[in-house]
């Protein structure tokens, strides 16, 4: 029996963690004070930034209004994904 392997789907939560993470360390922030300005628990934002939890549009919301770039430029890196495939 011979393996091969299989590419793996672009895991979305991940590459909108990165691109989360990216943002905050940029303004300069801890998690804990993102937490805390988009009023989420530091635990859950941890998670969503590891793509371990779906980030759904309130939370994208909430994040962009903390962090300032709109919701899309959140995404973006998702919508290139997939238009590449």
């Amino acid at each position: 029996m011979s393996w091969r392997a299989v590419p793996r789907k672009p895991d979305y939560r991940v590459i909108l963690g990165v691109t989360i993470r990216q943002q905050r360390k940029w303004a300069e922030l801890t998690l804990e004070a993102l937490a805390e300005k988009a009023e989420l628990h530091p635990h859950f934002l941890g998670r969503v930034e590891l793509g371990d939890k779906h980030a759904y549009v309130i939370i994208l919301y909430r994040l962009a209004e903390t962090l300032k770039p709109r919701v899309r430029d959140l995404v973006v890196k998702i919508s290139n994904t997939a238009a590449r495939r």
